[in-house]
């Protein structure tokens, strides 16, 4: 969805981080996310971005 001076995308992730992603340890483990992304336009160029990561999601889907 976008405007002149917006773009609001939704984002999906189906990775497998090695290590720690959002202080969870994952260490390879499958997840996958969805990333609400929200952008300002400037001039043409994003000049500011704000997210949302459903954290409490990934969490649940390390715990089976």
């Amino acid at each position: 969805m976008a405007d002149e001076g917006h773009i609001a995308s939704r984002i999906r992730f189906d990775c497998a981080p090695s290590g720690e992603f959002l202080g969870l340890p994952l260490n390879g483990r499958r997840i996958v996310l969805y990333e609400h992304a929200f952008y300002t336009l400037v001039g043409g160029k994003i000049a500011e971005v704000f997210s949302v990561i459903d954290k409490t999601g990934i969490e649940a889907q390390l715990t089976f």
